[in-house]
């Protein structure tokens, strides 16, 4: 049995636009009829559709999914695994949110009272969760599992104290990179504080320190659109400035 697009549109709930965007870009090319004028969706074409579309509810673009699904290796079965396990993760990550803030209104409301472990436990578990989603795949092949998997268990071992003066830091530092890049300088005093706040906030999640690191970690930045954006485009100047601190030393 085929599906008119207004047909598909209605089974997913999503629109017909759509579904010619992803017609036009290669992710779900239905066939046509005889003569040309409509497209006609095929079992195997929902099957498609519905891989697509959990990429999407994951948050991959779709240049991503679109070279997901076009390697030679894609294997559907592979890939709803793989969905499966990222939901599972996304699912736990709100789970422990939700559960961090029953509890902190059951303290508002005198019920009881919370531990500085329970206050920060669910925030820290997201943001190790963001990480993952964002940055996971290349840190990991760059740094290996064992290293990611050790800066993870350090940021969730954190107390409240250390916790809030990492994130009071990493603003600071942004504030101070902002600073210093308009300065055009990367070997300024300046620019040398901005490189020792940057190694002083990683040493927060990094088991130890090592110069070789750090330094391929800032290059990545400069490569990343992603972490370009995190350090307000001014990724290549904190490179520049880290690797000169680095050269110093």
């Amino acid at each position: 049995m085929d599906y008119t697009i207004g047909e598909v549109a209605q089974l997913a709930s999503i629109s017909e636009r759509t579904l010619r965007y992803y017609d036009e870009l290669g992710l779900v090319c239905p066939k046509r009829d005889r003569g040309q004028l409509y497209r006609l969706y095929s079992k195997e074409d929902l099957k498609r559709l519905q891989t697509v579309l959990f990429y999407r509810e994951l948050d991959f673009d779709l240049a991503t999914i679109k070279a997901i699904m076009e390697d030679p290796g894609f294997s559907t079965l592979q890939a709803l695994e793989d969905q499966r396990k990222r939901l599972l993760a996304r699912r736990n990550r709100l789970e422990s949110l939700l559960r961090t803030l029953e509890t902190t209104i059951a303290e508002q409301r005198g019920e009881r009272t919370m531990t500085d472990k329970e206050r920060f436990e669910g925030l820290k578990r997201n943001l190790i969760e963001e990480n993952e989603k964002k940055f996971g795949k290349e840190i990991r092949a760059r740094y290996g599992e064992e290293t990611v998997a050790k800066s993870n268990a350090q940021m969730m071992g954190m107390d409240e104290k250390t916790y809030n003066e990492m994130n009071e830091l990493g603003v600071r530092l942004l504030e101070k990179l902002v600073e210093a890049e308009k300065t055009g300088d990367v070997y300024s005093p300046l620019a040398r504080e901005v490189a020792m706040m940057h190694k002083q906030w990683l040493a927060y999640t990094w088991p130890s320190y090592n110069k070789e690191a750090h330094a391929n970690l800032v290059r990545i930045y400069v490569d990343d659109e992603r972490f370009n954006a995190y350090y307000l485009g001014k990724a290549a100047f904190l490179r520049d400035a880290v690797l000169a601190c680095l050269n110093e030393e």
